[in-house]
């Protein structure tokens, strides 16, 4: 149960969508930001995206977001869940670019703090075929998604067990992206 009151049932309205329900003004931002980060035209494919959010959120321990967006990036990544578990156990050995593999350890250091972002790492990043906007877009990214992550866990929100639990959610945000979810959590 959330350690607040969110006037929701968290089975119906699990992890960051009963904060949301809760405080609509705060929601359409989120997910406005969301959107651009995660969904809006870039060099970087929005599965790509995805992965890097779930693997921050695994690295902070967040049920609900790791599991969500592990499931939202299977959804648009070709090889799938097997390719999202691979990457979240050992990005070094995930069967992934060079450069995605240096975008996951700029977000790794940024999970700790962007301090520990280095010249040498956006230096290989770039060497690796990262443009500045990939780069830039990874740290807010790992960034966010710290925030994010502090957020449904700092509430105590409900995190459903069974991965089926986040499919539905894939497809809605894959086929209608976050401003479907503001739609729900306001309505």
């Amino acid at each position: 149960m959330a350690y607040i009151d969110l006037g929701v049932d968290e089975k119906t309205a699990p992890g960051i969508t009963g904060p949301m329900r809760y405080r609509p003004e705060t929601a359409k931002p989120l997910n406005e930001l969301a959107e651009v980060l995660l969904r809006a035209p870039n060099t970087l494919p929005p599965g790509e995206r995805e992965l890097i959010a779930a693997y921050v959120s695994g690295l902070n321990h967040c049920a609900f977001c790791c599991s969500s967006h592990s499931a939202f990036a299977a959804a648009q990544l070709d090889q799938g869940m097997p390719l999202v578990d691979q990457v979240r156990a050992d990005p070094d050995r995930a069967p992934i670019s060079a450069k995605l593999r240096a975008l996951l350890r700029i977000a790794g250091a940024v999970q700790i703090s962007g301090r520990e972002v280095t010249p040498a790492m956006v230096g290989d990043a770039r060497a690796l075929g990262a443009s500045d906007v990939e780069i830039h877009d990874t740290v807010l990214i790992a960034a966010a998604f710290c925030m994010f992550n502090r957020y449904v866990d700092g509430l105590g929100t409900f995190a459903p067990q069974d991965p089926d639990a986040y499919t539905a959610s894939a497809e809605l945000i894959v086929r209608h992206g976050y401003g479907a979810a503001v739609s729900t959590a306001t309505g």
